[in-house]
């Protein structure tokens, strides 16, 4: 057994001892930027509900809750370490400098709802919060985007894993249309934002 074989089947057992509390922790790890996949811990929680030892809601609500709550912390490590400190330590957690500079691409190309968008997509979901923090982005919009972006992500998570029912661990052929999905989505989202955007400053720039 690999040691990646090996990860996964402990995190599985945990999730089975503990259940939502388990699920919650794991994915405020993943949030934070620790090498915890979301898309094995919320399939897998999709199953146990399919199985009937857990309820979907419930499921999805630790996962979402626990998103936001690694986030913040990863926000307030970016807020008041900057990015110097994430390149010093960031090795330790298996964070690397290209995740962070695709990250930091994302948020400054799209401002505030990178870190929605961000939330559906694997790799960079898990770093967005770095690059908010360091920029300070408005906090309260940032629980509200990270909260609802990882909401929509674990739903679709933990609905495959309960679809799929004992083989949700085929769940990857599913990345692709997700991720064409999501981009789609929020490039209608982005292009409607700044559409409505400018119909406001024209507006105010008329009634002055």
């Amino acid at each position: 057994m690999d040691i990646i074989t090996w990860a996964i089947t402990i995190m599985m057992d945990f999730i089975a001892a503990v259940g939502y509390l388990g699920i919650f922790l794991l994915m405020t790890l993943e949030s934070m930027c620790l090498p915890v996949p979301s898309e094995v811990v919320m399939p897998f929680g999709g199953w146990l509900a399919f199985d009937g030892r857990l309820n979907a809601f419930g499921v999805v609500m630790a996962g979402t809750l626990g998103c936001t709550a690694g986030s913040v912390i990863a926000y307030y490590i970016g807020f008041y370490g900057g990015r110097p400190l994430v390149k010093r330590f960031g090795r330790y957690v298996l964070l690397r400098e290209v995740h962070l500079d695709a990250a930091e691409r994302w948020f400054n190309k799209y401002g505030d709802l990178a870190v929605f968008g961000s939330r559906l997509l694997p790799v960079i979901r898990t770093f967005i919060s770095l690059p908010a923090g360091i920029a300070k982005m408005n906090f309260p919009r940032f629980v509200v985007f990270s909260f609802v972006g990882s909401l929509i992500w674990c739903f679709l998570l933990t609905y495959i894993g309960y679809y799929l029912g004992a083989n949700w661990q085929t769940i990857e052929q599913y990345y692709l249309p997700i991720a064409i999905l999501v981009l789609v989505s929020f490039s209608i989202l982005v292009v409607w934002y700044f559409a409505f955007r400018k119909r406001k400053r024209n507006k105010k720039a008329d009634a002055e």
